[in-house]
Formats: structure tokens, sequence, C-alpha cells
């Protein structure tokens, strides 16, 4: 979702080029029904809460129901998930918008399939924030001339804190950027090295105890504000229609539950990441809304543009299914 790197277009592209089977590990001979050997499917993730509700459609047979045995690996992030996808190493993958959108914008051969997760509606309370430790600056317009921490450069961080500068009045071509990993980033700002950070749960209610404070989330660009997608290969999708069918159909029994039930995503989460339970608890979980939202993806799609990430409005009907 959101802590991916841009995608390497000359990797992904030479892939695109190469690529012959989509098939990776599975070994299914039936892909239009349901029935006889489970097909097996890997599925490439990365290890945040975004995607707890994958992990606890696995554990609550979700998927086995849809015959799929399904196997989750973890990656460093979209830049390792998408080409691998591509190639066939993984039949399906996770990743923020704003790479898949790029992606699209030079022909990779990818296709959503399901919706990710989401904002939480309440600017005030999201799953992200904005924070700032300097009581002086007060509003997104005050980042001006200021330094901001974003995970990945160009990506979904930045499109959003320049979204909420230009909303704010400024003008977001004056705040500059930096590379932190999430879990530098507190430090970052504490030394001044930086004057605003971007983070996610669980390192928005880790910095809470601090007294810093939020001018802006996700949710203040848009209240639900889609984040990131589940995905997988055109070539798949052409020559195993029904086991996409199938797992989607999953994905998606996976994330209403998940929304409907935050004590199992939290418990969930600390099987797969390095978070304790402690932690877990004082999360704001993200809303894993089990539609696409495609004004969403529209909104995000022009936002790029403004920022010059995109020289023109990808068509996302390269991207949906």
């Amino acid at each position: 979702m959101l802590r991916t790197r841009l995608i390497a277009l000359l990797a992904v592209t030479a892939l695109a080029a190469s690529t012959a089977a989509c098939g990776g590990s599975d070994d299914s001979s039936n892909n239009n029904s349901s029935s006889g050997s489970p097909d097996k499917v890997k599925v490439g993730v990365i290890p945040i809460v975004d995607v707890a509700p994958i992990y606890l459609g696995k554990a609550k047979g979700f998927f086995t129901k849809q015959n799929i045995d399904l196997t989750l690996e973890q990656a460093q992030g979209g830049a390792a998930i998408v080409p691998a996808v591509v190639s066939g190493q993984y039949q399906f993958g996770f990743s923020n918008v704003v790479s898949l959108l790029l992606g699209a914008s030079k022909n990779v051969p990818i296709k959503v399939v399901a919706n990710g997760n989401n904002a939480t509606a309440d600017p005030a309370k999201d799953f992200s924030g904005l924070i700032v430790k300097d009581p002086a600056i007060t509003r997104p317009k005050d980042l001006e001339g200021k330094t901001v921490a974003a995970n990945t450069l160009k990506n979904i961080v930045a499109t959003t804190v320049n979204e909420l500068v230009r909303k704010d009045g400024g003008d977001p071509s004056k705040v500059k950027y930096v590379e932190v990993a999430f879990p530098d980033q507190a430090a970052a700002l504490d030394a001044g090295r930086v004057q605003a950070v971007f983070l996610v749960e669980p390192f928005v209610s880790s910095v809470q105890p601090k007294g810093w404070k939020q001018i802006g989330s996700f949710a203040a660009v848009s209240p639900n504000m889609m984040i990131a997608d589940y995905f997988t290969s055109a070539q798949l999708l052409g020559e195993k229609a029904d086991l996409a069918k199938r797992f989607t159909a999953a994905l998606k029994e996976s994330l209403a539950y998940a929304d409907a039930h935050p004590d199992e995503v939290r418990q969930i989460v600390t099987t797969y990441t390095t978070i304790k339970a402690d932690a877990a608890a004082a999360m704001t979980l993200p809303k894993y809304n089990p539609e696409i939202d495609k004004a969403s993806l529209e909104l995000l799609n022009g936002l790029m543009v403004k920022d010059g990430l995109l020289t023109a409005p990808v068509d996302t009907s390269k991207l949906l299914q």
C-alpha cells in the first residue's frame, strides 16, 4: 500500500517484453473450474497492517472454500512485487495505487482485481498522519520551504502532502522531500533533520505520547481514499479467468470480515509483523472496503498529473478488469 517504492521501470519493461507465462507455481491444469485439486496461488505482500485481511481470510478458510491453496510471500515493496507478478513468480500482488498507475502509464501488463485498503473517513483520526514538532507549523501551507520525510520519494506520500499543501493555499513545489524509512522518521523529526513526517500505523500511534501535532492525513485529501489494491498480470487474467474470479471472491469476503472484526485484525497483525499486542491495540486501523473505489483512482490519477508524475491521465480501463 503505501509503503512501496517507484516501480523499477527498466526491470518491469524487460519483464513485460519477455514474459512467457504467468502460471508460476500454479500447476493446476484445470483453469476454469473450482473442482479438483486446489489451485496453488502465491501472493506478494508487504508486512504491514494494510494486508491483514488476506492473512485473516486465509486463517478463516475463505480461500480454501474457493479451492485455492494460498501462500503469502513477503517482499520489500512494489518495486519487487510488480515485476514478480508480471513474470509469474507471484500470481497476485499488493501495491499502492500510485505505483500501479505509474505501471499502467508504461503499459506494464497488470490488472487490479480487488481493493486493498482505504482511509478512515475521519481526517483527524486516520491510520496515517502528517505530523510536525515545531509549534510554529500549524497547517500544511506552513510546509513551504520545509523538508518532509517520506518513506519513498515521488510516490503516494508526496502526492498526498502536495495536495494537502495545495488545498491549504500553498505551493507544493516549495516543499522538499527526503527519503526516510518509517521506523526512522520520528528520530529525524526529533533531531530537526526534517520539519514534518508522514507516518502510517503503527508509527502514528507510537508518536502520540510526544505531543506532536497532526496537520493532515490521507483522509484529509479524500475521506474514503483508496490507498492500495491487489492485482494480477493481464496474461493470468486472460488465461485463468476462473481462478482470478475465485481469488477476488475470497478476498472480498476477507475484506468485509476484517472491516467487521477489528479485534481479529489486531491479533492477526502480530503473527506476520514485529508489531506487539500492546502496539496493535493502540492502532487506528484503515478501512477495508470490499469494492474498488473508482472515484479515488481518478482522483490520484489527476493529482499525479498535477505533480508531474504523469504527463497525462492514465486510461484506468488499463488497470481495471
